[in-house]
């Protein structure tokens, strides 16, 4: 399953949140795909010394999407994951057709 995940933290907490997202980058049952990092804040009402960063990975498990967040969270960073179906470039129609069917 692909997932996007959202991770914000406080700059203060971020050589604890690097080392953790660093741990976790090849975790068994994990496939990291992208990883960027917002150069501005992406929502409202987030405090100014806000991080926030978005990976996009595929997961085996809801056990190894866990871990990642655990293993996050006990650095200080708040994350929030979502599954995400991905469309080609151009194939907005045709991937309608396949999946109403």
């Amino acid at each position: 399953m692909k997932v996007a995940m959202f991770v914000m933290w406080d700059m203060s907490k971020t050589a604890e949140v690097a080392k953790a997202a660093d741990s976790v980058a090849n975790l068994p049952g994990r496939k990291l795909l992208v990883n960027y990092m917002f150069q501005g804040k992406p929502f409202d009402g987030l405090p100014p010394t806000t991080v926030v960063t978005m990976t996009v990975s595929e997961v085996e498990s809801n056990e190894a999407l866990t871990a990642i967040e655990y293993t996050l969270g006990l650095a200080g960073a708040t994350t929030w994951a979502v599954p995400v179906f991905e469309i080609p470039v151009g194939k907005n129609v045709e991937t309608e057709k396949k999946i109403r069917k």
